[in-house]
């Protein structure tokens, strides 16, 4: 088995005025760090406003057992890193791009 889908973020400049757009079109229970329940049977993510560049951005990550390890995996096939390694308290994550430039968030939970 591959690799899941295990977390979304959708990032923007005015958190507040986002997380009321998505509360309100999808009924999503988001609580006061941004971070979003869509669903029992859907992937959890988080709104974000990072406070500079990107503002405007959606990106999903994908469980993987070493995020270092990918990021030089997807090297190797053409893709680069964008960010990271970084460690948060709940684990480490990254962004990286494909070969046609798509970003996609790598993680790996402390758990």
């Amino acid at each position: 088995m591959g690799c899941p889908v295990v977390h979304f973020e959708i990032g923007c400049r005015d958190r507040a005025r986002i997380e009321t757009f998505y509360r309100r079109l999808f009924d999503w229970n988001i609580n006061p760090m941004g971070v979003v329940d869509s669903s029992p049977s859907g992937i959890g993510g988080h709104i974000n406003a990072l406070g500079h560049e990107p503002h405007n951005y959606t990106t999903f990550y994908i469980e993987v057992n070493d995020v270092a390890a990918y990021l030089e995996k997807a090297g190797g096939l053409g893709g680069r890193t964008l960010v990271g390694p970084i460690e948060i308290p709940n684990g480490t994550f990254a962004w990286m791009a494909d070969p046609e430039g798509n970003v996609v968030g790598l993680w790996k939970s402390k758990r």
